[in-house]
């Protein structure tokens, strides 16, 4: 949970917005800024854009932007200059395509991911900037998102799966709205047989975007077969944490499919005339020296059932067997049943406790007597309110609880089955009253790791260029994907590598 808290969350404020605009538009016949041909979609690219603006606010509040401005910049540019060789800057391009402003943010997450919203709007998290060895390797990733907008290919799924996703959305708004309940799960949870059932079609778009990403890359001069070692590693990835999908249960293609496939693409364009020569591995490798690698325990961390948060500098207790979800703009806590749920935020709104708990009852239109003053391990003062309320089929029991610390205030929502809630209330309790001041010295002066870059100065197994202890349970196999090689490869006098340094 990140100091720059926004209690908007995505999908109360989306997706309604996408689900009036499935029922206003049906389907829109366009051109295709790829073939110029016409085609249905979902959405007009007027109404792409404007998904794409407001879906934009709830990321940055979801996942916060890396604060690093010369690294923002770098990435831009380079997005920039990739987007002007894409089809959405094509002499012939339609100019309602050739004029949409693209937006590329680096996002504040250590899961190596990469996404695109409709309208322009392209991410990629520090987590994917780490484990890029070179320009020509994320020039690729860069080409294929822009390819997943230039294709349109949010819309072209929508049109398939409206029915289906309308219904889906729906439960997700309701516990998003009712509680905060997260409705990403719910959409997850309930969507299952959607999304098996086009899985075989978001296939063929992520192939149709690794076309693109190659082409792109390769047109603006990229040594676009470098973005083989990427998917190498992704599937290097996936062995190591023993999570790996059966090819026919993934979105995507294969990443050994990917290996193969994009130094093939990238010779068929070199056969076209482009040379594509452009490496720029010194170059990038200076520009992430100094990364933040893995979790940032300034956001806030777990330790021995205790959550820590340096910058706010308190501390709190996670009831024995609970799940911890950190997040941006809220901690979420889950039983290990998955059948109760604390969710934890600041409220900018309220000056105090009791002003936080009045306005959530009143927002929801619920009425109490079963509220009043509370106790807290720090004496601060505080309020709460228990009721029970209906969710569709089921009745919640439900604690709101606020507490005011260093002239903020932070809420509270702890529920379940109302049939559950005894059973859990000791639970919501313990987390509650422990929280406190955070005075210690070791923990307050945290600092992540970060990667430094380091030339080698003898020829050695790359296991043998570690340093004896590593930070933050940071494992060897997961330096040698980082760094794209293995443990027993013999690493050249002179070689630049990535070190995690705390």
């Amino acid at each position: 949970m990140k100091r720059e808290m926004n209690l908007k969350r995505y999908f109360t404020l989306t997706i309604p917005a996408i689900i009036l605009l499935l029922f206003t538009s049906s389907c829109v016949v366009q051109e295709s800024a790829i073939t110029g041909s016409k085609r249905a979609y979902a959405y007009s690219w007027d109404q792409e854009v404007q998904i794409g603006s407001e879906v934009d606010q709830e990321i940055i509040a979801e996942y916060g932007i890396f604060n690093d401005d010369g690294l923002d910049s770098y990435f831009t540019s380079m997005s920039t200059e990739i987007l002007q060789n894409s089809h959405m800057r094509g002499a012939d391009t339609e100019d309602r395509f050739k004029n949409t402003e693209f937006t590329f943010r680096i996002l504040d997450s250590p899961v190596v991911n990469a996404f695109a919203l409709p309208g322009g709007y392209v991410y990629v998290t520090r987590g994917l900037m780490a484990h890029m060895n070179n320009e020509a390797q994320i020039a690729v990733v860069i080409g294929h998102e822009i390819g997943h907008v230039a294709a349109r290919h949010a819309s072209q799924r929508g049109l398939q799966q409206m029915i289906g996703q309308v219904a889906v959305v729906g439960g997700a708004i309701l516990g998003q709205e009712l509680l905060g309940l997260p409705g990403e799960t719910i959409l997850n949870l309930s969507g299952q047989a959607a999304q098996l059932l086009f899985l075989r079609h978001s296939r063929d778009h992520e192939r149709e975007s690794d076309r693109l990403g190659v082409e792109y890359a390769a047109k603006t001069g990229f040594a676009a077969a470098e973005g083989a070692a990427f998917f190498t590693s992704l599937r290097r990835m996936s062995e190591q944490s023993g999570q790996s999908l059966p090819n026919i249960l993934s979105t995507h293609p294969d990443p050994g499919e990917r290996e193969e496939e994009i130094p093939r693409l990238a010779e068929n364009w070199k056969e076209q005339g482009y040379e594509q020569n452009i490496l720029n591995d010194d170059e990038y490798l200076n520009r992430i020296n100094g990364l933040i690698y893995g979790e940032n325990p300034r956001n806030g961390f777990a330790e021995n059932g205790v959550y820590y948060h340096p910058d706010f500098e308190f501390l709190m207790s996670i009831p024995s067997g609970w799940h911890m979800i950190n997040q941006p703009s809220q901690v979420i806590m889950v039983s290990s049943a998955e059948d109760a749920v604390i969710i934890f935020r600041l409220d900018p709104e309220a000056s105090t406790a009791r002003e936080s708990i009045q306005n959530f009852l009143n927002a929801n239109e619920i009425t109490t007597n079963d509220q009043g003053d509370a106790n807290n391990a720090g004496s601060f003062p505080a309020y709460q309110a228990n009721f029970d309320i209906a969710d569709g089929d089921n009745n919640l029991g439900v604690n709101v609880y606020a507490l005011e610390y260093k002239d903020q205030v932070f809420r509270f929502i702890n529920y379940t089955d109302q049939s559950q809630f005894q059973k859990y209330v000791s639970d919501f309790s313990s987390t509650t009253n422990s929280f406190n001041r955070l005075r210690d010295s070791r923990i307050l002066n945290i600092k992540p790791v970060t990667l430094r870059i380091v030339t080698t100065d003898r020829r050695a197994q790359f296991s043998d260029l570690l340093p004896s202890t590593l930070p933050m349970s940071i494992t060897a196999e997961e330096l040698a994907i980082l760094n794209q090689v293995y443990l027993d490869e013999i690493i050249e006098v002179g070689t630049r590598i990535k070190l995690p340094v705390q």
